[in-house]
């Protein structure tokens, strides 16, 4: 069965991190994209990448400053949905792949922009990385243990969630305008705009007086001791997020507290420092998996901290398939589910340039152009 979005083509001016994440959302769900990049001189068909984010598509390998490139890359867009781009703003229109450049040929494009700043604003021509951008959007700041400095969190907030997932996102929502208007549109997805959008419910918790912006001191930044993150006797992790009392409850049943009179109220905040020295002598009894099985059949929110390399071992991601190995490699399955129309890896990623022939015949690139793009430059 096909995916949700079988018969979406979108063209992807390569790029890393967020957009080729957003466009391989996208393919697992079924959409035919091409990706235009840089070849490798050593690329050739059948040929797999390392990089699991340009998987589900084929890869065509083009030179956008050689004669005939543009022209090309215009006709693809003239049968696309949408288009994918990452460059600093201005880039794509000096190469000629602007939004009204691509629009005057199709005009119910989706022109997708993924940027750290976005396209206008002072900081929107500067270079930038997650770090930056979650640290202006203001989530970087509640990040981190109390009287410690912030902690960045990978570069999944800022690349990945407020980056690529927005984009996808976005894409999604104008695709489904424009079939309906007749009308595309430009998506300005911004990562420092997303990792603000991500913050939405620590916006609303302030409002309510629920929150201090004091790091560490919170319900959810390991001020609260049963929101907390705690070392067994193995040197390994649990994790506690029992926010809920009848899950407070059964976290303490498991602790072997429960029934104990002299527990003070789980939101006294006055107790959570002593309440977390207390959990952190009881964890350091046992091993992590001693846990895992005392834990494992209660609604005690609490789980096991597991490395990378361990989820093939856990019972509800095994079941669920969350991980699969495909071509030897690990990886993140195709996510979100559909009932009736399921994602898939559809390809393993490719080399730089490895499916350029193929894939633009496939597109209606006849044999006799190819060849004129190969004499050019153009493609490889």
């Amino acid at each position: 069965m096909a995916g949700p979005l079988e018969g979406v083509k979108i063209v992807e001016l390569a790029g890393i991190g967020p957009s080729p994440y957003a466009a391989m959302l996208l393919a697992d769900a079924g959409a035919d994209i091409l990706r235009l990049e840089r070849a490798s001189a050593n690329a050739h068909s059948g040929a797999v990448s390392w990089d699991l984010l340009t998987r589900s598509r084929r890869s065509v390998g083009i030179d956008l400053k050689a004669p005939g490139a543009v022209d090309l890359v215009l006709d693809l867009v003239a049968q696309s949905d949408a288009l994918i781009e990452g460059f600093r703003p201005g880039v794509a229109e000096r190469l000629g792949l602007g939004p009204d450049a691509c629009q005057a040929v199709n005009p119910k494009l989706v022109y997708g922009r993924m940027t750290g700043w976005g396209q206008e604003g002072p900081l929107g021509p500067r270079a930038g990385h997650d770090i930056n951008y979650i640290a202006l959007a203001g989530a970087l700041w509640p990040m981190g243990r109390a009287g410690d400095r912030p902690l960045p969190p990978l570069n999944l907030v800022g690349d990945f969630g407020g980056g690529g997932m927005m984009l996808a996102f976005g894409l999604c929502a104008a695709i489904i305008n424009a079939r309906s208007s007749g009308q595309g549109q430009v998506v300005d997805a911004a990562m420092v705009d997303g990792a603000a959008s991500l913050m939405t419910m620590t916006y609303a918790f302030s409002h309510a007086g629920l929150w201090r912006e004091e790091r560490g001191a919170n319900l959810l930044d390991t001020g609260a001791h049963f929101y907390e993150v705690y070392e067994t006797k193995d040197g390994a992790y649990f994790a506690v997020g029992a926010i809920e009392r009848q899950f407070y409850a059964e976290l303490l049943d498991g602790l072997g507290l429960s029934g104990r009179d002299d527990l003070p109220d789980q939101m006294n905040r006055e107790h959570w420092e002593e309440m977390k020295e207390l959990f952190s002598g009881i964890f350091a009894t046992k091993t992590r998996d001693e846990w895992t099985a005392i834990f494992q059949d209660r609604d005690a929110c609490a789980t096991p901290v597991l490395a990378p390399s361990e989820v093939l071992n856990d019972r509800h991601l095994s079941a669920r398939g969350t991980y699969v190995t495909n071509d030897g490699v690990l990886q993140p399955a195709p996510a979100p589910r559909f009932s009736k129309t399921p994602g898939e890896i559809s390809s393993s990623p490719s080399e730089p340039g490895a499916d350029t022939d193929e894939a633009l015949g496939a597109w209606g690139v006849d044999a006799d152009r190819l060849a004129r793009l190969h004499a050019s430059g153009a493609i490889s």
